[in-house]
């Protein structure tokens, strides 16, 4: 695959195709995602607490397989199939929440869906990474964040339509998105084209741990605090409903939030190329810290409105430069594993976060639930911001076989 070349190398085609993917997906994730809450409590007779469970679970599983399917795309050198499995799996079990009659039912179709996203998403980041020059990684990542968030905002608006003119039932909603499911895999086969790499010679494959080196690490311990206080967005949507946003307005102020991170995540992802990884990530965490903070002391609908939309701007900062420094990070045929080592971190601290917030909105209030997700995203932070990572960026654009 050609890369660009010059002092503004340009994005590849496997960028502009995973782009397409990623939109069309969270057309159909987004449709059913922001009426999951409201379904599980108001239909299913769930508790908050338990919506931390279904969430926390989901995340967890898909981390795990993310480890996996990201060493084994390193290991037999192929990402492709990976990829276009783990968007068909999640393709066709999606749209059966129609048919939930209980909330542990809900969230066996949710880890199943999860399954999916965990099979795909280390191979198609370290995919991204070996199709685009070094330099405008942080920029690749960010239009396919963007892309994948303008999907996010389409998905809810459809939802409202189809409920507020088509009078079609929220279960109805749910079946609709298999239609976009079936473009997101159609694309998935045709469009994604390998990159040619050598497969590892040594028997049994590369080691997990190794070499990623010390810095690597360090970043993933700092990235695991921060997620410990990174519960699900499904909590935003419920606290959004408690400060007097009507259910049906749930798809709409779902999409505002997407729609601002869609417009902020390619400027933010090459952000991340000009100023360094680390400074962005840290203006990024600490804006969600803030974010938190208000969350917690807000007392009306139209601050629920304004900060979905401000939440948006963290996204931007944060999607691509994250992502962007993990590929800078280590070499090449290692790519999948460290992706894999990401997503792990994050998932195992999803559950913890979704459960700890879960039980202190329960048994203490959403105050004192919002202060611990801000403070823990505060001491990310500064994590980040005293970790000798200076020259990571400036190796990684110098070292020609990086891509």
């Amino acid at each position: 695959m050609r890369l660009g070349s010059g002092k503004h190398p340009s994005l590849s085609r496997n960028v502009y195709v995973l782009a397409v993917v990623a939109l069309c997906n969270d057309v159909a994730t987004e449709m059913i995602y922001p009426l999951i809450p409201a379904f599980l409590t108001m239909v299913l007779g769930a508790s908050p607490g338990f919506i931390g469970v279904i969430e926390g679970t989901a995340e967890t599983t898909a981390a795990l397989l993310k480890l996996a399917s990201g060493w084994w795309s390193d290991r037999v050198a192929k990402r492709k199939p990976l990829v276009v499995f783990g968007y068909a799996l999640a393709s066709v079990v999606r749209p059966l929440v129609g048919l939930a009659q209980s909330a542990s039912q809900v969230l066996l179709i949710r880890v199943s869906d999860r399954v999916g996203k965990g099979v795909r998403n280390a191979p198609r980041d370290a995919l991204m990474a070996d199709s685009v020059d070094p330099a405008v990684r942080g920029r690749a990542y960010g239009f396919e964040r963007a892309a994948d968030n303008l999907g996010a905002f389409i998905g809810p608006v459809l939802a409202f339509a189809a409920m507020q003119w088509g009078h079609v039932s929220v279960r109805a909603v749910f079946w609709l998105a298999a239609i976009p499911g079936a473009v997101t895999v159609a694309t998935a086969m045709i469009g994604i084209r390998e990159v040619p790499r050598r497969a590892p010679t040594k028997a049994g494959g590369p080691d997990l741990s190794q070499p990623m080196g010390s810095r690597f690490w360090a970043v993933i311990a700092v990235i695991f605090v921060f997620t410990l206080g990174n519960s699900t967005d499904a909590f935003l949507l419920l606290r959004a409903h408690e400060l007097g946003v009507a259910v049906v307005l749930a798809p709409i102020l779902w999409a505002v939030l997407n729609l601002s991170k869609a417009a902020s995540n390619t400027p933010g992802g090459a952000l991340s190329d000009r100023i360094g990884r680390a400074r962005t990530l840290v203006f990024g965490w600490a804006l969600y810290a803030v974010i938190y903070w208000a969350f917690g002391r807000a007392g009306a609908s139209w601050e629920a409105w304004g900060l979905f939309a401000l939440y948006g701007l963290y996204f931007g900062l944060t999607e691509g430069a994250e992502r962007a420094l993990i590929a800078d990070l280590v070499p090449k045929d290692r790519r999948g594993t460290a992706f894999g080592w990401y997503y792990l971190a994050i998932g195992v601290g999803a559950l913890p976060a979704s459960l700890l917030f879960g039980v202190l909105w329960d048994r203490v209030g959403s105050r004192a639930a919002f202060d611990v997700g801000a403070a823990l995203a505060f001491v990310a932070a500064v994590g980040m911001a005293f970790l000798p990572l200076g020259r990571v960026q400036r190796d990684a654009q110098s070292d020609v076989g990086a891509s």
